[in-house]
């Protein structure tokens, strides 16, 4: 019989993201997986996942209630009397680091998968000892973007990265990025894409392009979203007297992006939405023309995955991992980055195809993404990563 497996997924909260709810709840058919988080409460948890608290990072009380509770699990006055100086002295960050040890200890993992290199502090203490394996994901800003642009989270990352037993990463590109920050002939680094539960996202097979264009963005008003540009390419866009309008959802009371609609006099053809639901924005992107990614940097970003799910077509600039899902001309678009010019030219290339040239790319680009990014594949590959890591850790449990 095979033997399930402890794994522990960090991220320093409950409230994780869709790629490690997908994960997590993928791996949980199989294996025991445990999330930790310095919260106590979530309105929705993942059916299978065990959900252990670290204390409350917002209601003093509960997080004193909680590191209580650890200490007397431990049955030593020593260890009780010192929790209630460390909570009275308002040592929250070592009372953090205690109830953390205290829980690793209780849990035993197998394998501990960390999130982002924020997390790695907590973690020093296992990583110097290398009695647990630890993963670490790479497939955000925290890896492509903060390391090269701050050099104390550089040199940290470099001090720190010898001691990480193996790094998922989510494409390609983001495996080049992790090596401009230390790499080594041992080093062990797998890309696992991000998989989506795709007997969900109903592919849309009555796509049809309106007369007026119906632009739309998803994601936080970020400078690496590139925003910026995509507005200056709808200034092109209104100067050639294309019937179109751009919605930017997550956009909303973003100043810099209103005074720049302002500035550039596109008002009435640009709308900031606040963040929405996943249902929603999927019912959102059924309703739209084409899906804009102007972004100045990412991995494989979901928006695009998920647009290429549901059958919207999809003109990106050329950013992190974007050749590794859509081959420019055949699964969708793809222009040079920081380029208003080019992306405007790319959306009147969309306008000059016809109907049976833009089903034709829907199509490949669905069949792309259940290919290529297919829940079960992901939860496939990260357990094939934690194996090789076991295995090299001198355990071989049969996945």
């Amino acid at each position: 019989m095979d033997r399930p497996l402890k794994i522990i997924i960090f991220d320093g909260s409950f409230k994780t993201t869709s790629f490690i709810n997908r994960l997590a709840k993928g791996l949980s058919k199989h294996h025991q997986v445990y999330i930790l988080g310095f919260n106590t409460e979530l309105p929705s948890k993942l059916e299978g996942v065990k959900y252990v608290s670290l204390g409350s990072n917002q209601i003093k009380f509960r997080f004193f209630v909680t590191s209580l509770k650890y200490a007397l699990q431990l049955l030593s006055p020593q260890y009780f009397i010192g929790t209630i100086y460390l909570f009275f002295k308002g040592d929250r960050q070592k009372l953090q680091q205690q109830n953390l040890k205290f829980v690793l200890k209780k849990i035993q993992p197998d394998i501990v998968h960390l999130q982002w290199p924020s997390v790695i502090p907590w973690f020093e203490d296992v990583l110097n000892k290398k009695r647990i394996p630890v993963v670490l994901s790479q497939r955000g800003t925290q890896n492509n973007v903060r390391p090269f642009l701050n050099d104390n989270v550089m040199e940290y990352l470099q001090e720190w990265y010898p001691q990480i037993s193996a790094f998922h990463s989510v494409s390609r590109s983001m495996t080049r990025k992790g090596d401009k920050i230390w790499n080594s002939s041992e080093k062990l680094d797998r890309v696992v894409y991000t998989g989506l539960p795709l007997e969900e996202i109903t592919f849309s097979p009555n796509y049809k392009r309106t007369n007026t264009l119906q632009l739309l963005s998803v994601g936080r008003a970020h400078w690496i979203k590139g925003y910026s540009y995509a507005l200056r390419t709808c200034k092109i866009l209104k100067a050639r007297n294309l019937d179109f309008h751009y919605t930017i959802i997550g956009g909303a009371d973003n100043e810099e992006l209103q005074f720049m609609i302002a500035d550039l006099g596109l008002g009435a053809v640009i709308t900031l939405q606040e963040r929405l639901p996943q249902a929603i924005i999927y019912k959102e992107m059924q309703k739209a023309s084409l899906l804009l990614l102007p972004s100045v940097e990412e991995g494989i970003p979901n928006v695009v995955v998920e647009a290429m799910a549901i059958g919207l077509p999809v003109l990106s600039t050329d950013c992190g991992g974007i050749s590794e899902v859509i081959d420019n001309g055949i699964e969708g678009w793809i222009v040079r980055i920081r380029n208003p010019e080019a992306m405007a030219e790319g959306v009147i290339d969309f306008l000059n195809q016809s109907h049976e040239k833009i089903e034709k790319i829907r199509i490949a680009a669905r069949k792309k993404v259940e290919l290529q990014h297919s829940k079960k594949r992901m939860v496939r590959g990260m357990e094939e990563l934690y194996k090789t890591v076991l295995e090299q850790h001198r355990i071989s449990p049969s996945l």
